[in-house]
């Protein structure tokens, strides 16, 4: 039963719905990326050709278009060769009217004709059906551009539904002839057989009323300048888009073409549902696809799964016996592939187990008596420990760590030295093995040139496994003597110092092994925590007589001290007084500084009345106005986080310079910055500050710009200064006061900083004078800005005198120190 809950678990949730998706989802994913690139192919290619189509035709109908208009505009000249025949007025007048009869039979485009003298009064009108003398109508202010150009174009104008327009030629006198034309023979170019069964065209003029149409187009004279299309057409310099819309609000592709003479456009469009038509057939080809490549994956994921299904579960079963501990059980697979090396390494590791599990006891056995011995030197351990904790005495607790290590090292003997800093040597303090009164050198061992000297200095233990080979010294001599050839120096070292050594000898010679080592590191720390306590048991003893010696004094001064904490509360009254001073002024200057320089703000705050300076009053400042060329435009297609690092490399290079000239950072908003100088705090030099300010500027932004470039921004940098009275002061509410400048010096320096390009300094012509001897500049051409009313004189810096640099940072480093 378990068995068959399994296999359904496995089917539901294993490999079978695994290979399963995964052959649909790769079909479907496969067949979804290659519809995907054939609709886009399909989509921009015959959109490619449709626009392609459409805007030859329109370039061919615009062209045709201008072409008729010549001929008319040379048709209707032959008429002026009446002005030049020396006769009559009334001669001239009848000369005309044949003119005029013989043209209207000749050019049907041609409704009527007037004859205008110099004076610009009608003296002649005559169309197919009448003739009219003397009218003395007054078209003087229609038709003077006729008169100056030789020809003129009217705008098309509509009488009912039919669209005309007029064109006047000059007469060789003075006269003027003006041409009436219907303009019906437009819709000739716009033909069903030109244009298309589909597609439909019309043509419009600058204010966006239809002239012309094909028969499935808009209706003549409506007014299109509402869609898009027409709308990018009609501005200067405007791009026709490749979209657009029609009069019904369908979406359309559209090209166009210009009537240079007229300004009129002529518009090829098409529908974009039936454009995309074969898009739409081949999405449904594709849909078709996709769900017979689904079925055919299922099927085969289906087959492929259940075929892995039998070995699998022969694996499942051999494991969970394996894990059983059932290891004489083999696993039989006969698929001739990974599977059944799968199962061959099953039973090699079962195999394995059967012979790991029979080591196992005898494995466990060794474990056991390393353990017993290893509880037996936690236990010798113990034992020392207490011994340590229990006594303060050297003499009671070095016997018992020379002999439990005696014990557990199964040694022959163990020597405990202490270390005399004086004479730099180690002394004998306790030994087990030897006779620890019998005379000789190993009572006293110098440090240099002996294993207990190396030892303390490198802090590790040294095994000496055979005495007889190493160099000769007091301690090798004597434990030879002994008959003792292998030697374990071990140092008792602390934080303080060397506190002495202990040594471990043995009458065979041999390896000490590294757990040896490691244990007689162990009692090393447990002697030196003996030595530390009773050294400072001896310092504590030292210390409490110095301290009942010096209880006396200390009673005399507690007299003194209570005095003096008289005095001190005292003094702590004024201390409070002057900290919640200084705290009132450390809160000014930080209000202060949300809009100064800092040396300005504790200028202000260093001295009663100063902040009288932030008082609304009248001044002569100078106003820099800079921001970023191309910055909207770069944040409409750059990523926000990208936009603010620029704007924050970008206000930190200006915010720099700003405080290092001692500018008022007056406002900035996203790349815009305006700064003011002689506002609060009076400059004798303030416009020249201004102008080395925006020279420095401009050469810091300029390497920003550089790496910006790097990382594909096009930015640039402009900025414009300007000079003149404004009204300071400071605006806002409690929680957030700022100090502003109002006056049109401050809108005049906006304009300068719009009319500058990138990486130019434009200024008036008052700030170019003001520092014409300190910099390198060039007047330009009068400006006409925004606001003002007269053309703007103006002038451009392009760079700072070094050779004055010296005299203005002397100068500033005056005025710094006097204000410090």
């Amino acid at each position: 039963m378990n068995e068959v809950k399994d296999r359904i678990g496995f089917l539901r949730e294993g490999l079978f719905a695994k290979y399963v998706v995964a052959l649909v989802g790769l079909v479907v994913f496969v067949l979804a990326i290659n519809g995907a690139m054939e609709v886009w192919i399909t989509y921009r290619g015959i959109k490619s050709s449709l626009n392609d189509g459409m805007s030859e035709k329109a370039e061919a109908t615009a062209k045709r278009i201008q072409q008729s208009l010549s001929d008319l505009e040379r048709q209707i000249s032959w008429v002026t060769r009446a002005s030049a025949t020396k006769i009559t007025e009334a001669a001239t007048l009848e000369q005309h009217r044949e003119d005029y009869a013989q043209l209207l039979r000749q050019v049907p485009q041609v409704s009527q004709l007037s004859f205008l003298n110099s004076q610009g009064r009608e003296q002649l009108r005559h169309t197919r059906q009448t003739v009219t003398l003397g009218s003395d109508a007054d078209f003087s202010r229609r038709f003077t551009e006729a008169i100056s150009r030789g020809t003129h174009f009217a705008p098309a104008y509509f009488r009912g539904e039919r669209p005309l327009m007029s064109i006047a030629l000059a007469h060789a006198d003075g006269s003027t002839t003006v041409a009436e034309i219907d303009l019906d023979f437009l819709s000739e170019f716009l033909i069903d057989a030109q244009v298309g069964k589909v597609a439909f065209a019309y043509i419009t003029d600058s204010r966006g009323d239809v002239l012309a149409a094909s028969s499935n187009g808009p209706e003549v004279g409506k007014n299109l300048s509402a869609l898009p299309q027409v709308a990018a057409v009609s501005k200067p310099g405007g791009v026709a888009p490749a979209s657009g819309k029609d009069a019904r609000g369908n979406a359309v592709l559209t090209t166009s073409s210009l009537v240079p003479k007229l300004g009129w456009h002529v518009f090829f469009e098409q529908e974009t549902a039936q454009a995309l038509t074969p898009i739409r057939d081949q999405l449904v080809r594709i849909a078709l696809l996709i769900a017979l490549g689904l079925v055919v994956a299922i099927i085969a994921g289906t087959i492929m799964a259940r075929r892995m299904l039998v070995p699998i579960t022969a694996l499942q079963a051999g494991a969970r016996r394996l894990g059983a501990g059932d290891f004489g059980h083999r696993i039989e697979v006969k698929t001739s592939d990974e599977l059944e090396e799968l199962a061959n390494q099953f039973n090699g590791m079962a195999g394995q187990l059967a012979e790991t599990y029979s080591n196992l006891e005898s494995k466990v056995k060794e474990r056991t008596r390393d353990l017993a011995q290893s509880i037996n030197e936690l236990k010798v351990l113990e034992e020392v420990g207490r011994a340590v904790a229990s006594s303060l005495d050297l003499n009671a607790v070095l016997p018992t760590v020379a002999a439990r290590a005696l014990e557990i090292t199964h040694a022959d003997a163990v020597l405990i030295y202490g270390y005399d800093a004086g004479n730099h040597q180690f002394n004998l303090t306790e030994a087990i093995g030897i006779d620890p009164s019998a005379e000789g050198s190993h009572r006293a061992i110098d440090a240099d040139n002996s294993p207990l000297g190396e030892a303390a200095t490198s802090g590790e233990p040294i095994a000496i496994p055979q005495l007889g080979a190493t160099p000769e010294h007091p301690l090798r001599d004597v434990v030879i003597e002994a008959g003792f050839h292998s030697v374990l120096v071990v140092p008792l070292v602390d934080q303080t110092g060397i506190l002495g050594s202990l040594v471990v000898l043995r009458r065979n010679e041999g390896e000490f092994s590294a757990n040896l080592i490691g244990l007689m590191k162990t009692f090393a720390h447990q002697a030196v925590l003996a030595m530390r306590n009773a050294r400072l048991f001896t310092e504590v003893d030292h210390k409490s007589r110095e301290l009942l010696a010096a209880n006396d004094i200390v009673r005399e001064q507690a007299d003194k001290l209570q005095e003096q904490t008289d005095q001190l509360k005292d003094w702590n009254r004024s201390l409070e007084e002057r900290v919640e001073t200084q705290l009132g002024e450390i809160e000014r200057i930080r209000r202060l500084e949300r809009f100064l320089a800092p040396q300005v703000a504790q200028l202000i705050a260093s001295s009663d009345g100063h902040e009288g300076l932030l008082d609304s009053h009248r001044r002569e400042v100078t106003v820099v106005f800079c921001d970023l060329r191309g910055f909207t435009a770069f944040t409409e297609t750059t990523e926000p986080e990208e936009a603010m690092n620029v704007l924050r490399e970008y206000h930190a290079a200006l915010g720099e310079l700003i405080f290092k000239y001692e500018g008022t950072l007056d406002r900035y908003a996203g790349d815009g910055v305006m700064i003011l100088f002689n506002a609060p705090i009076q400059f004798d030099d303030h416009t020249a500050r201004a102008v080395r300010m925006a020279v420095e500027m401009r050469d810091t932004i300029g390497g920003l710009t550089d790496k910006w470039r790097n990382r594909g921004h096009n930015l640039g940098f402009g900025i414009g200064i300007a000079l003149g009275y404004a009204t300071l002061g400071q605006i806002g509410f409690e929680q957030r006061l700022e100090y502003a400048a109002i006056g049109s010096v401050t809108n005049l320096a906006s304009r300068l900083c719009d009319e500058a390009k990138a990486n130019q300094i434009v200024v008036s012509r008052r700030v170019y004078g003001m520092v014409e001897p300190w910099v390198e500049g060039r007047p330009i051409d009068d400006l006409n800005l925004k606001g003002f009313n007269h053309p703007i004189l103006a002038a451009e810096i392009m760079s700072w005198r070094e050779e004055v640099d010296n005299v203005v940072d002397a100068a500033a480093a005056a005025r710094r120190k006097k204000m410090s």
